[in-house]
């Protein structure tokens, strides 16, 4: 994630090369970052966050204490850190960084190409300035939204975080029903991606309720009507509604241990 963001920050004009300073604990890595985009390796996260007036937070939620600890004390005050860590709250990393102008985001897979779903919030000590700047960065990766509500991020994960694995089972599906009734797959798949992507811009484009939009495409007696309800007899609205709720209360029992 860490590094589609910065490829996503360097196509879209957000940042240059030597603006970005990297640091991984994995110096293969470092090395692969600096030979494909041309930044500033650092050797260590003090090193990194150096001068920099926004520092983004890129690792597994078991390597934060260590990161925090590294950090804490070397962050100035008018630095904007900005963390994709899950689970991590606001005030957990307040404490652990003694650092105060915080934005918490939680983003999705999307991002390695630049449609990302972004939702995030900020610390009230945030200023005026530094959202505007997290707002033009978070934009480069795709749909930003803020919210005042911090709860609501738990929900984002269980939502758009994980939604592009429905998305991709559902297109999966899809792909093998069109299989199934005799299309070849290469075509069955061309089919039923173009479907989903155009039906995800007309639902954007003409900002209708689902519902309408449905029935657009359904005629009264006709093949769709009887698709769907083949859906709605196998529970499919249902299910979705429970695979949502159960990454949701995962994430509460994550987050808990």
């Amino acid at each position: 994630m860490g590094e589609a963001m910065i490829s996503q920050a360097l196509v879209k004009g957000v940042a240059r090369p030597r603006e970005i300073s990297v640091f991984d604990t994995n110096p293969l890595r470092l090395k692969d970052l600096k030979m494909a985009y041309g930044l500033k390796v650092a050797r260590g996260n003090a090193q990194a966050v150096k001068g920099v007036g926004l520092v983004v937070l890129a690792v597994l939620p078991q390597s934060l204490p260590s990161l925090m600890e590294e950090l804490k004390g070397k962050l100035e005050a008018d630095q904007l850190v900005v963390s994709i860590v899950a689970r991590a709250s606001l005030a957990t990393l307040s404490g652990g960084l003694g650092h105060q102008a915080l934005v918490r985001v939680m983003p999705n897979i999307a991002v390695r190409v630049g449609e990302a779903m972004s939702l995030w919030t900020a610390t009230p000590q945030v200023t005026s300035a530094q959202k505007l700047r997290a707002r033009r960065f978070l934009g480069a990766m795709g749909k930003e939204l803020f919210t005042l509500e911090e709860r609501y991020l738990d929900m984002a994960t269980a939502l758009s975080g994980s939604g592009p694995a429905y998305v991709f089972l559902f297109l999966e599906a899809l792909v093998d029903a069109g299989v199934h009734i005799g299309l070849p797959r290469e075509l069955s798949q061309e089919l039923a991606l173009q479907t989903l992507l155009g039906s995800a811009r007309m639902a954007q484009a003409l900002e209708k309720h689902p519902a309408e939009l449905r029935n657009l495409v359904t005629s009264p007696g006709g093949t769709t009507a009887e698709a769907l309800l083949r859906l709605e007899e196998g529970g499919f609205r249902g299910l979705v509604n429970r695979a949502v709720l159960a990454a949701y209360e995962k994430i509460k029992a994550l987050g808990k241990s």
